[in-house]
């Protein structure tokens, strides 16, 4: 039986300096959101993944301490199915401290995470019970860029693995780089690819990428000044070649804006960016022989700072996070389109940072 809207839970990380506690729960139907509470109690859980059987659920704690050591901190947590609570199976540290980012690998063995704070990757195997093992792999990013604040070291903001899983990519925002390593996922290791990385325009600062469905193109978002870069991407090399840059937000717009999430639709016709300062979701429309960008139209999120959204499984609705207005919003989106049509829900939640969505059953 084919999954529909109706099947899914929906995680959202939040930071818990204030009123927070955690990991929330919602339930999804017909393209609203139910609250169910606080699924887990975490510290500062700003960016969530689920692993691939959808049985686990691991969060990057964004602090800067964990047992007296200068590391962040990665949560493990089994699922309940029914109910979507979340029980912790076990708490490692991340390396280094920061760690801003996480993904399960395709064959869900592996966490790979981003430590922002220092600039550095890791990769922890998934053990049989789900919880996270001794780290396989550590490697610390090298380097500076031309913002005197924020690109004095490197910040790897990110970290994904390719479509066949044969690479791993961490922008890092301190050093305009994209980093490329191979990665071995029988072994849990990374090795810097040949080149090892890609350079950007100097002051952009790389934050997130997504892939096209078939493994053709990528996508980057930079921070700083709200930046979108389309790359094609030779799979065979693991090598990222860049085609064209432009701003996120409309063209026209004159005010502060930086980019924060990106997503490509399912079906690979559309790419979704989260503009924070322009407070909208921009969708373009994906051409499907060179990978190049038009815009369709930019959403506004009804609320201020949108750092993280999330499509659904069927990729027929959109939530988006607002973290300084401490709102959900809902959005139905036309596939054949890619127009993103407000559902009239707004919940309230504090300091939203990450949305992920779970089948359940």
């Amino acid at each position: 039986m084919s999954r529909t809207t109706s099947d899914c839970f929906v995680y959202v990380g939040t930071y818990t300096r204030g009123q927070s506690k955690g990991i929330y729960l919602y339930r999804f139907a017909a393209g609203t959101l139910t609250p169910q509470g606080l699924a887990a109690e975490s510290s500062d859980p700003s960016f969530l993944a689920v692993s691939p059987d959808h049985r686990y659920l691991y969060a990057a704690n964004e602090i800067s301490t964990y047992e007296g050591q200068k590391s962040g901190s990665v949560s493990a947590f089994s699922i309940d199915r029914e109910t979507g609570k979340l029980r912790l199976l076990n708490v490692v540290a991340s390396g280094d401290p920061g760690p801003a980012h996480l993904t399960v690998d395709h064959t869900g063995k592996y966490a790979l995470v981003a430590n922002y704070g220092v600039g550095s990757v890791a990769v922890f195997p998934i053990l049989a019970d789900g919880r996270l093992g001794k780290a396989t792999a550590h490697l610390p990013h090298a380097g500076h860029s031309v913002n005197p604040r924020r690109q004095r070291g490197p910040h790897a903001h990110s970290i994904y693995t390719s479509p066949d899983n044969r690479f791993a990519l961490s922008p890092d925002l301190g050093t305009d780089q994209v980093y490329v390593y191979r990665f071995d996922a029988a072994q849990g290791t990374l090795v810097p690819n040949r080149p090892p990385f890609v350079a950007v325009a100097p002051g952009t600062g790389p934050r997130h990428l997504a892939f096209d469905p078939r493994g053709r193109f990528a996508y980057l978002v930079q921070e700083f000044g709200g930046i979108l870069t389309v790359f094609s991407w030779d799979a065979d090399g693991g090598i990222l070649h860049q085609r064209e840059t432009f701003p996120a937000a409309p063209r026209d717009y004159q005010g502060y804006n930086n980019c924060a999430e990106v997503f490509v639709h399912p079906n690979g016709k559309f790419l979704y960016v989260a503009n924070r300062g322009h407070d909208s979701i921009g969708v373009y429309a994906i051409n499907p022989v060179e990978g190049t960008l038009t815009p369709v139209e930019y959403a506004s999120t009804q609320g201020k700072t949108p750092r993280s959204f999330a499509l659904d499984p069927t990729g027929s609705c959109l939530i988006a996070a607002n973290q300084e207005s401490n709102t959900l919003v809902g959005f139905r989106l036309d596939p054949k389109t890619g127009h993103l049509t407000p559902t009239g829900q707004k919940l309230d939640i504090q300091a939203p940072a990450c949305v992920v969505f779970a089948p359940t059953g």
